[in-house]
């Protein structure tokens, strides 16, 4: 089966702000970082304020509320075109390639991590890649000996088999918006692996928030 292309892309909504045209279908999460938007699919409206999340696979259309909003906007297998809109700025940020074979097929999940200042990642594996942005604080990732200082709204991709280290700076908390594809099994359990089997018993500081873990046709 041929790659997957994975992408994210930042769309940023002036107050009152909305599409022109409703989103092409895509197996898609919508992630509102900042304001509120209404988004509607399928004959239905919902409203999100910020830390919420959207999912489906048909047209979507977009308005900010009153203040504007900041999304962040997962698309598996994305078109070409990009939103447009009076007051719409979007941004693609990441594109990754996926390969994705697994006979028992496939789920989206979008879910938010917190790392206090000084929390660590120890070092993992995950069962899937994914894109994640980082919205509030820093971040350093560090895969195969090299290590990526992460900024705020800065994206990175990490595959799932590649083990990766990473840490929240002393001073600054470590907060990033995920989203993986991962197999149906894992469905309300956990991806992560530790590489060092003493690792997975020492204290965890960071915070797990499941938005979405949707089944996906591939």
């Amino acid at each position: 089966m041929p790659d997957r292309l994975l992408r994210l892309s930042k769309d940023d909504f002036a107050a009152r702000a909305f599409l022109d045209d409703p989103l092409p279908p895509a197996i898609r999460a919508i992630y509102v970082a900042e304001g509120m938007a209404s988004i509607s699919a399928g004959g239905t409206t919902a409203a999100l304020a910020a830390n919420s999340a959207f999912f489906d696979t048909g047209p979507v259309s977009i308005a900010a509320g009153a203040e504007g909003a900041r999304l962040l906007r997962y698309e598996l297998d994305p078109g070409e075109a990009d939103p447009g809109g009076a007051g719409v700025r979007s941004e693609r940020m990441l594109e990754a390639s996926l390969g994705l074979d697994d006979p028992g097929g496939y789920l989206l999940r979008c879910d938010k991590v917190e790392l206090p200042p000084g929390g660590i990642a120890y070092t993992h594996t995950h069962q899937g890649g994914g894109i994640r942005c980082l919205l509030k604080g820093g971040f350093n990732v560090r895969v195969h000996d090299r290590t990526t200082e992460i900024g705020e709204y800065d994206a990175w991709f990490e595959a799932g088999p590649d083990p990766v280290y990473a840490w929240a700076p002393d001073d600054a908390p470590g907060h990033f918006s995920r989203v993986m594809i991962l197999p149906r099994r894992l469905k309300g359990e956990s991806s992560i692996r530790y590489v060092d089997p003493e690792d997975a018993d020492k204290p965890k500081l960071q915070r797990y928030t499941i938005f979405l873990d949707e089944f996906i046709e591939t």
